[in-house]
């Protein structure tokens, strides 16, 4: 299993803090079994902090015109709807939740030059609350290619308390190329042209590279 790249840091302050709060509980509490059932319940948490940061090998099925899942999660909600940041037009727009369970690795949905890229400071609202996509802290990045122009947004939830993303306007990408982590719970918004073959629906698991969201026409 590899590690985010950019999560080594959060890992390794969570264990220093975790390993600080064992040896003060071992040093204070003079209870066996207490200690026992702590030291299990700290190891459980560690191995989860790991496991949680993991950036998973996938085979990569989108491509210029198949638009794949930046992230695994759920269908929260489609929708059409003016977005108002960069494309100024209808869209279709697809929410994916993420839980605590998820990957939080991201990939790139598409390949193609990255025309728009603008990272916003913002509040920590639940993330599937609909007013989250432009009030929460989030990255938003736009793809265009021969075939046309996507926008998705990086939305942080309540405990997501950092956002990284490696766009870059003018910078050419492909697809299922990682693109960053949202760490610690949050959600994926596409606005997609009108004109896309929308190929999920509301409640449908997304696999991050491999499950493909929409083809543009």
């Amino acid at each position: 299993m590899r590690i985010h790249k950019d999560c080594t840091g959060t890992i390794l302050g969570l264990i220093i803090s975790t390993l600080i709060a064992l040896g003060l509980i071992i040093f204070f509490v003079h209870a066996p079994a207490i200690e026992a059932i702590i030291c299990c319940i700290l190891a459980i948490f560690m191995a989860f902090v790991v496991w949680f940061h993991r950036l998973p090998e996938r085979n990569r099925h989108g491509s210029d015109k198949l638009v794949a899942a930046v992230a695994d999660g759920k269908v929260l909600k489609i929708s059409q709807v003016y977005e108002k940041e960069y494309l100024h037009r209808e869209c279709i727009k697809i929410s994916v939740f993420m839980s605590f369970f998820d990957v939080h690795s991201n990939f790139f949905p598409m390949t193609g030059d990255i025309s728009y890229y603008k990272y916003h400071d913002g509040k920590y609202l639940m993330a599937f609350l609909p007013k989250s996509s432009e009030k929460n802290e989030h990255s938003s990045t736009a793809i265009r290619n021969e075939h046309g122009e996507i926008l998705f947004k990086q939305i942080a939830g309540t405990f997501a308390r950092r956002i990284v993303c490696y766009s870059e306007e003018g910078k050419h990408v492909e697809a299922g190329q990682d693109c960053g982590i949202i760490k610690f719970g949050s959600r994926i918004d596409f606005f997609l042209p009108l004109d896309a073959d929308i190929k999920v629906k509301v409640g449908d698991r997304t696999v991050a590279s491999e499950t493909i969201i929409a083809e543009l026409r």
